[in-house]
């Protein structure tokens, strides 16, 4: 229970995390786009703003199981680490492929080559994914010997 509990809150915790680099990151500092671009300004900032608020409930969510792990003597570290990587690598990668391929919602960045952008997105997503599937192979084997 608490190896699927600590997978669960650290995915919850990492898709936060993308999500908040993401909003502040490429939303708001460099201003290369809005969560999405397909219709006025106003709109667009209105959808970064949800797109924000969804970010920070899956944040205060995993940081929820975290706090409850913790009070019943702790998350399995390996595997918490594990979900954070997944849920961050899967979130980017979804971005990247779903988001701005499929759906079109937004690109990376406008008025330039976007392929760069895009390989680079989801290079780093996948980075992360590997990332988390290396530490979940770590969090099973430590969930069997029964270490933290």
């Amino acid at each position: 229970m608490t190896y699927r509990r600590s997978l669960a809150g650290g995915a919850l915790s990492g898709v936060g995390l993308a999500a908040f680099v993401d909003e502040v990151v490429f939303h708001q500092l460099l201003h290369w786009h809005h969560f999405y671009d397909r219709s006025t300004p106003d709109v667009g900032l209105v959808s970064d703003g949800l797109f924000h608020a969804g970010g920070w409930l899956a944040m205060v969510a995993g940081l929820f199981v975290y706090a409850d792990l913790r009070r019943r003597g702790g998350p399995l570290r390996p595997a918490w680490w594990s979900g954070v990587c997944l849920g961050l690598g899967g979130f980017q990668l979804y971005d990247g492929t779903v988001q701005h391929k499929l759906l079109r919602l937004h690109q990376i960045r406008y008025e330039v080559d976007p392929r760069p952008y895009d390989w680079t997105w989801n290079v780093v997503a996948v980075l992360f994914l590997l990332a988390g599937a290396l530490l979940w192979r770590r969090a099973r084997r430590t969930a069997r010997g029964g270490a933290r």
